[in-house]
């Protein structure tokens, strides 16, 4: 098998170059979770990075403080599961057509499949 190692170099400068548009990207998309039926709304973006916390006024009692807590961890954790799989689908979308076939190469375990 002939590869052409001329291509793989070129084929890589451009897959830099679209990780750099979609990091770049991944910071103006964003994602929110609600948890325990809106009493707690969390945003964070593409670079799993939390916007904000949203607390309905509702919960913010003495009495609580540890269910609001254990909401506002899941809620974090909800909105990071969704960035993170925003920032997936963008680097899967780059990364199509872009990796020659070169046999053994398992893009699986680069994050690209």
């Amino acid at each position: 098998m002939n590869i052409n190692f001329q291509e793989v170099l070129e084929r890589v400068q451009e897959m830099r170059s679209r990780m750099t548009q979609i990091q770049e990207k991944l910071a103006t998309l964003v994602t929110e979770a609600e948890v325990g039926g809106g009493m707690v709304s969390v945003r964070a973006n593409g670079k799993q990075e939390i916007l904000s916390i949203k607390i309905d006024p509702s919960v913010v009692t003495k009495d609580d403080v540890p269910m609001l807590e254990d909401l506002v961890v899941s809620g974090v954790n909800k909105a990071l599961e969704r960035a993170r799989a925003l920032a997936q689908n963008e680097f899967q979308q780059a990364a199509a057509g872009i990796l020659p076939d070169i046999p053994g190469l398992d893009p699986g375990a680069l994050g690209l499949k």
